[in-house]
């Protein structure tokens, strides 16, 4: 288990409580009650922690490496059912962006969604969560077909943005990205779109268009990550925490500002600490919101959809 600077008070007690158990093992000192309150003062130190986090501190959660991504999301909800498709049928298969076929219980869906990498080879093969053009056009591809079958779609979001290069550029990266916004919005399905990790940009919006949009506890939704808010105001990165504060990022915020529809709440010390239980919350709701979209009409949809987009931002007249 890797460990955030925010989590050493955790980690120490937990190594005590190690050590306490192993002295115990190799010896005849009875250390029950010593474990017992080391123990004690975790939950407490843990619960102390988790429950004041500030801004910065969720958006590093939401990028733990031991923080599960869409790959292991889908195995865990589908399992051997999952059918990964490939390709947007005009340049190539976009790996930072990943979308197939899988069923929970009887029910089929389409999912999609960014995948990261866990080490440096996979990270650079995933090209880090961000997707080329091609990846958004593969996403808009899968959906269509969806669309054609009568097929739910979910929608996984962890991106630090869409593929910022030249060749994506080139290739229309801000054209697929609207293209999908657009075609999400009168897609006759009912979409689920949940974020998982990092929400950051248009890399997120291109496919963050749902009629329900859940928020992971600790993860975050914003037209910019904190350190290139941060070097844009201050010329430097030193002020994230600031702008993590500044740009109300989390799911509370966005829960308040009505930009998302629910808040799913996180095992204590974040999705990875408890991967069985996320995995099994997040299933649940994905069945129960799709029970409460199927009585609605394809036509029923597209309106309340464009109805609830239309009604978001404050302006006035």
């Amino acid at each position: 288990m890797e460990y955030l600077e925010f989590e050493l008070p955790i980690k120490e007690l937990e190594e005590q409580l190690q050590k306490c158990m192993i002295i115990g093992e190799e010896s005849d000192v009875d250390v029950t009650e010593t474990c017992s309150q080391i123990e004690k003062k975790l939950e407490e130190t843990r619960k102390d922690i988790y429950k004041n986090l500030t801004a910065w501190q969720r958006v590093q959660l939401s990028r733990h490496p031991n923080r599960p991504y869409t790959m292991d999301y889908i195995k865990a909800i589908c399992g051997d059912t999952f059918l990964e498709l490939h390709g947007d049928r005009n340049v190539k298969d976009d790996k930072a962006m990943i979308g197939g076929l899988g069923k929970i219980g009887d029910q089929s869906y389409m999912f999609i969604g960014q995948q990261k990498g866990y080490n440096t080879k996979t990270r650079q093969y995933r090209n880090f969560g961000m997707a080329n053009p091609e990846g958004y056009r593969k996403a808009l591809r899968l959906m269509k077909s969806a669309e054609k079958f009568g097929i739910p779609v979910v929608s996984f979001i962890d991106t630090p943005g869409a593929y910022p290069g030249i060749e994506a550029e080139e290739r229309g990266q801000g054209e697929a990205i609207a293209r999908n916004i657009l075609e999400m919005t009168r897609l006759k399905v009912p979409i689920i779109v949940i974020i998982i990790g990092e929400g950051a940009s248009g890399g997120a919006l291109g496919i963050g268009v749902g009629d329900k949009v859940l928020m992971l506890e600790n993860t975050w939704y914003s037209v910019i990550s904190p350190e290139s808010c941060s070097s844009i105001l201050w010329r430097s990165w030193e002020f994230k925490e600031q702008a993590a504060d500044a740009l109300k990022l989390t799911a509370a915020d966005m829960k308040k500002q009505k930009l998302v529809d629910e808040i799913v709440k996180e095992p204590l010390g974040g999705a990875h600490s408890n991967r069985e239980k996320t995995f099994e919350t997040v299933k649940n709701k994905i069945s129960s919101h799709y029970e409460e979209l199927k009585k609605l009409s394809p036509k029923e949809l597209v309106k309340t959809r464009m109805e609830k987009y239309s009604e978001m931002g404050v302006y006035d007249e």
